[in-house]
């Protein structure tokens, strides 16, 4: 049977990509599929990846598509959507973001749908869900 691969990958964009990358990588525990570097020290692309899933990501860049986007730090904290990020372990991930100075704006909690998850903005104010809520194994 063939490997099933997400078809949805979320794209974003950073002022700093770079550190965007190392704060995934570190305190979300993403690794680096892919990175390709743009002049100035920017990300022309990159590929992150956890488990099954991935998030592309880049640097700002002075192009039309770029008119369109703005980190929610520049919009005064406003966002029109979130990631959320299954983990086996939650407290290991909120300690690790913890650890990091992260903000965390929704506690470490266990939820009625049977999930552990907190909720923490990354240095550029966009929102990451994190818990044990699988909704894939919620099917098998």
């Amino acid at each position: 049977m063939a490997e099933s691969r997400p078809t949805v990958i979320p794209a974003l964009r950073y002022r700093n990509a770079p550190a965007a990358i190392d704060w995934l990588c570190e305190v979300l525990g993403f690794e680096r599929h892919a990175v390709y570097e743009g002049p100035n020290g920017t990300i022309g692309h990159a590929e992150l990846t956890v488990k099954g899933g991935m998030i592309m990501l880049g640097s700002v860049k002075d192009d039309e598509l770029a008119a369109s986007f703005k980190s929610p730090d520049e919009l005064g904290g406003a966002e029109t959507g979130s990631l959320y990020l299954v983990v086996a372990d939650a407290d290991a991930a909120h300690a690790r973001a913890v650890a990091a100075g992260a903000r965390v704006f929704r506690a470490l909690k266990d939820t009625p749908y049977g999930s552990r998850e907190f909720a923490v903005k990354d240095p550029e104010g966009h929102s990451w869900s994190v818990g044990t809520y699988d909704p894939w194994a919620a099917q098998e």
